[in-house]
């Protein structure tokens, strides 16, 4: 089970260093869990530097398919692991609606991150619009199959995150029945080792959520946030996975 945190446009290096600090102490040891925090690219070295010789890692919220070039404002697979980052987020939802974002371009930056040995969460996910519409499964069927396309065998170090976009930073939350769907037809589509849920995951509902069977952890939006609330999140996966 992988439970990855992302900081989006919060937390300055100092800011990050001290949640690190208080993540690293609070769970030095959190048994049949991968956890991970992505914090904004200022941000990454402090959150390295806090996290060293932990179990926890640290992920970038993007990354770009070439390794140097005009490209302003973009980021290296190159640059990322200088930075001593483990990996990085790509697709994410707000990604795709604010920076033009397609699912080609989504998955050219998988493939380029897995090529250089990065992990990757893939983010793929339907609008309330295409929901309404009946549009979910041709929406991640067309999502899933560009990543299939740029990674047909896929990697160990790939994960994909089902994340709906009318879920995100609204306070709405699939039901664990909404996900579990999701997530099968997705594994169906396409056997990645792990799916994540995201989309407004938090302590109260992350037991129900992570308790379905094709659900293998969460990409944490505001809840990462919140230190005590990302442990308590971490914790409840970890005995789970004791479970």
């Amino acid at each position: 089970m992988l439970i990855a945190g992302n900081w989006k446009m919060h937390k300055g290096p100092g800011e990050s260093a001290a949640f690190c600090t208080e993540l690293r102490d609070e769970l030095p040891d959190a048994e049949g869990v991968d956890i991970v925090v992505a914090p904004p690219f200022v941000s990454l070295h402090a959150a390295v530097a806090e996290l060293e010789g932990s179990p926890i890692g640290v992920y970038a919220q993007n990354v770009h398919w070439e390794g140097e070039g005009a490209f302003t404002g973009e980021v290296s697979r190159w640059m990322l692991i200088a930075a001593g980052a483990a990996g990085a987020i790509v697709g994410h939802s707000e990604r795709r609606q604010h920076f033009c974002e397609t699912d080609e371009t989504a998955a050219k930056r998988a493939h380029a991150a897995l090529e250089a040995g990065l992990g990757v969460i893939a983010c793929v996910g339907e609008t309330l619009e295409e929901r309404e519409a009946g549009a979910t499964e041709a929406v991640l069927r067309r999502q899933v199959e560009a990543i299939a396309v740029a990674i047909p065998e896929p990697d160990k170090a790939l994960r994909i995150a089902y994340e709906p976009v009318w879920a995100i930073g609204t306070g709405k939350t699939a039901t664990p029945e909404t996900a579990q769907g999701a997530h099968a037809f997705i594994r169906s589509l396409y056997p990645v080792a792990q799916i994540l849920y995201g989309g407004s995951v938090k302590s109260e509902n992350a037991e129900e959520l992570l308790s379905q069977p094709d659900v293998d952890g969460a990409l944490v939006g505001g809840a990462s946030i919140d230190v005590d609330s990302f442990i308590a999140i971490c914790q409840t996966a970890a005995r789970l996975s004791r479970s």
